[in-house]
């Protein structure tokens, strides 16, 4: 047995998860200032750039399943964030769309990504070298994808 293996320093998913969740931690309070969620602003970064979306959509866009995603639209919608009403052409499939407050949000939340950038900028990351991050990021991502949908 390979004892390295089991090092917690030699662990990927724990750097990522790490990371991941000190993220959060500095998106949190500047999108608590205006009473929304990570995933809430997940959700309106979706909407912003493309209103008028089936749940389906919104939640493959957001690599979660939709069972996840409705209790999210749910409250988001009690807060009066977006609407969801039936589609038109297939009753089955929900539309969400922005309201007036939600249009709003993205400018009330206008500072968010330059203090979250200014936040992550260290020796490695910097504004040169974070499209090469993402590149990496969007690679491992596509393959966990493919190895999640295979097994």
């Amino acid at each position: 047995m390979n004892k390295e293996a089991f090092l917690l320093d030699n662990q990927l998913c724990f750097r990522l998860y790490t990371a991941s969740r000190l993220m959060t931690q500095v998106y949190n309070p500047l999108l608590a200032e205006k009473g929304l969620t990570y995933p809430q602003y997940l959700v309106l970064l979706v909407l912003w750039e493309n209103d008028g979306q089936k749940v389906n959509d919104i939640a493959k866009r957001l690599h979660l399943e939709t069972n996840t995603v409705t209790p999210l639209l749910q409250r988001m919608e009690k807060e009066g964030l977006i609407t969801r009403k039936k589609g038109k052409t297939d009753a089955r499939q929900m539309i969400v769309s922005l309201t007036g407050k939600g249009v709003e949000m993205q400018e009330a939340l206008a500072n968010v990504p330059e203090a979250v950038g200014k936040a992550a900028i260290c020796k490695s990351v910097t504004p040169q070298t974070v499209p090469g991050l993402f590149s990496v990021l969007d690679d491992l991502i596509e393959k966990l994808n493919f190895f999640r949908f295979s097994s």
